[in-house]
């Protein structure tokens, strides 16, 4: 992170080297480029991503939620002022190689944290492949991201789980937390008429207007990986339940610790699609 910060600045000094002012709205393209590097490194885009799975494992739920959202508000806004100074190509393979990391990476993980990091990346890459082509629409896929992650972590740490194998725990104590979560990792996988559903539509609906269809249809393709992934824990939290003997199949639910919270950000998160158009036109 220093070394990338230190790179920032380097950037910063080429361009104003060159234009002989520090806006960055007048980035040149020789700066623009290891200023896109550096800020993809710290969103934790692929090929830059391998301190996002580690440090985000190795952090409670509440500093990897912070990790995954905030922390990610700063770089987001940097990257889309210079979004039109871009170098298209750039933007294109890492955009597609986080989506392939981001899908690929999680299939194998127990781990709950590590599968949101990989999350994260897939779902930054499905915003940095439209940057360049229309920053709105990267800008409403992190609005939308920012509450399904929220959601998802605000979950987890209500029922205070970190594995795959403590989720199957989740419907005998809390039936409709379970059924909120259950379709808030349908929305991150983006199936309709969910959430997730309308960033990934609007950004094919783009890609295919500019012409994009290759990267159109890799994405799309490669994000499969990552849908097995949610439905897999789907499957595990509401289709599968501990081991218990025939005496106690009445569960014994102990008080969670509810919050608004979790209820507002899951309900966002399952239920924004049909104001996807007022959205875009605030943005």
């Amino acid at each position: 992170q220093a070394a990338v910060s230190a790179l920032i600045i380097f950037s910063s000094l080429i361009n104003t080297w060159a234009f002989g002012e520090w806006d960055i709205l007048s980035t040149s393209t020789p700066s623009s480029i290891p200023l896109t590097i550096a800020i993809c490194m710290k969103l934790g885009l692929a090929p830059l991503h391998f301190w996002m799975p580690e440090v985000l494992q190795g952090v409670p739920l509440m500093t990897g939620l912070i990790l995954s959202t905030w922390q990610k508000i700063a770089p987001m806004s940097l990257l889309i002022q210079i979004s039109q100074t871009t170098n298209m190509t750039l933007t294109t393979t890492i955009g597609i190689a986080s989506v392939l990391v981001g899908g690929w990476g999680g299939i194998n993980q127990t781990q709950l944290r590590k599968i949101m990091a990989f999350s994260s990346i897939g779902h930054l890459g499905w915003m940095l492949i439209i940057l360049k082509m229309n920053p709105s629409i990267t800008l409403f896929n992190f609005t939308i991201y920012i509450m399904m992650t929220s959601a998802l972590f605000l979950t987890l740490m209500t029922m205070n789980v970190t594995k795959i194998s403590q989720i199957s725990t989740t419907w005998p104590k809390a039936p409709t937390l379970a059924v909120l979560s259950m379709l808030s990792l349908l929305s991150l996988g983006g199936l309709p008429p969910l959430s997730g559903f309308a960033p990934k539509l609007m950004t094919t609906l783009e890609l295919t207007k500019q012409n994009a269809l290759i990267s159109a249809g890799t994405i799309l393709l490669l994000s499969l990986l990552a849908l097995f992934f949610y439905i897999r824990l789907t499957y595990t939290m509401s289709m599968t339940m501990a081991p218990n003997l025939t005496s106690s199949q009445t569960t014994w639910r102990s008080k969670l610790n509810k919050s608004p919270m979790v209820a507002l950000t899951n309900l966002l998160s399952i239920t924004i699609l049909p104001m996807t158009s007022t959205i875009m036109i605030l943005l």
